[in-house]
């Protein structure tokens, strides 16, 4: 695999646009160990790979308030050697690598949702499940992989 694989994760809206489907879906793609979960709590969380691969290492920068924070993880001591993905790492990502795709997640909001007679909430007319996914390359890496898509 090649190094330098930083992906940032960040929703157009706050909460719910599908951040940790995402990385649960990049966890199962690069086969590693453990459910792949929101880290809120924790902030980070490695899950080493089954099958020779990179790690992966995510991170939930919520509530980290500056790249000071940030640091204080030391990602860039396994940058060479996995796949960080860093929820909301809008604003912090940008210092710890030149190298790095930024993955916008928009998710569209839609009408209201009311309880039926029965207290049931039906969701599916606020939100449908169509995501709009938009990639952003920095570095050479990024951008020529962006190219060949």
């Amino acid at each position: 695999y090649t190094a330098l694989n930083t992906l940032s994760l960040h929703d157009a809206l706050p909460i719910c646009a599908g951040k940790t489907t995402l990385a649960q879906g990049i966890g199962s793609a690069l086969n590693v160990r453990g459910r792949v979960s929101s880290p809120t709590f924790i902030v980070a969380r490695v899950h080493p790979s089954l099958a020779g691969g990179p790690d992966l290492v995510h991170v939930d920068a919520y509530r980290l308030t500056s790249l000071e924070d940030l640091e204080t993880l030391d990602l860039d001591s396994s940058l060479e050697e996995s796949i960080t993905l860093v929820e909301w790492g809008e604003g912090m990502v940008e210092g710890i690598s030149d190298n790095r795709l930024e993955i916008k997640v928009e998710r569209p909001q839609g009408g209201l949702a009311g309880a039926d007679a029965s207290g049931i909430t039906d969701l599916g007319g606020v939100d449908d499940g169509a995501r709009t996914i938009t990639l952003t390359g920095y570095g050479p890496r990024w951008e020529k992989a962006l190219n060949q898509l």
